[in-house]
């Protein structure tokens, strides 16, 4: 089976690339089910309930967050009532959501997925080893295909993470940084692994945000808003190829779509 991991949607570009363009892209790359990271799908930094929906209806079959998963209240009930939607399963037990699920396939094909938060230069949470022990272990026997999606910042943490569970889980895929890494690979135990899938909105940007706030900001320390960028929009994401009997992964490819491609699908589409 093919298993696409969409990279971080930012703000409203990013959830329409993937709203005008997800649909053909399951059908030219043969895709069996997506996973998206939308943490800052609203506005540039958390996700509304709107949204959440709005992805779904759009052919996303699992949202995964992180860092900013709770940035909008909103999304709370969101979280504790749908089955579609995980936050890092090393944050507080009492915290709304939950740490992975299982989702089917339009094909039948079960898929177990686990959101996880990296520790190095990150804010502090629970140890992401010891979380996806225990989410492995209340994962269905059943289920043999198993997605990772790793929110982290350093390229060690996230490598580290990819080779201890090398053989037991079908891909670990990175996302938080918002810049594609060219490390996809197989490891030797059948598990696909990149560090970062990269990010699905405006590259005229600083990682989705307008180019002038930001260096305002660094270059004067005044404070001011970091608006979502608009122009070249991209949907970056990463293609497994997974043997659905026993979860190895047997191929992983990086994906970039661009807007002007879409536009072109969809003129098509209505001529």
């Amino acid at each position: 089976m093919r298993i696409l991991m969409i990279g971080d949607i930012v703000g409203k570009p990013g959830r329409r690339i993937v709203r005008e363009g997800l649909s053909a892209i399951r059908e030219q790359h043969a895709v069996d089910l997506v996973i998206a990271n939308a943490e800052n799908a609203a506005d540039g930094s958390g996700l509304m309930p709107n949204h959440y929906k709005q992805l779904i209806d759009a052919g996303v079959d699992c949202i995964t967050m992180g860092d900013h998963v709770y940035r909008r209240r909103d999304i709370y009930d969101t979280l504790e009532s749908s089955d579609n939607i995980i936050k890092p399963a090393n944050y507080p037990k009492d915290s709304p959501g939950r740490g992975s699920t299982t989702v089917t396939a339009p094909n039948g094909q079960q898929v177990g997925v686990i959101n996880l938060q990296g520790r190095v230069f990150m804010k502090p949470v629970d140890c992401p080893f010891q979380a996806v022990e225990r989410e492995l272990a209340s994962m269905p026997a059943a289920v043999r295909v198993v997605i990772v999606d790793f929110h982290a910042e350093a390229t060690s943490d996230m490598q580290t993470m990819g080779r201890y569970l090398d053989g037991r889980v079908s891909a670990v895929l990175g996302t938080h940084t918002h810049v594609p890494t060219a490390d996809e690979e197989v490891f030797p135990g059948g598990t696909a692994f990149q560090c970062d899938v990269g990010m699905t909105g405006p590259h005229e940007s600083i990682l989705g945000r307008r180019i002038d706030r930001v260096t305002e900001t660094v270059t004067t320390f005044r404070p001011v808003a970091f608006a979502v960028a608009s122009g070249d929009v991209r949907l970056h994401g990463t293609l497994v190829q997974i043997n659905p009997s026993d979860g190895k992964a047997t191929g992983i490819e990086r994906l970039v779509v661009r807007r002007d491609e879409v536009d072109q699908w969809l003129s098509e589409e209505s001529s």
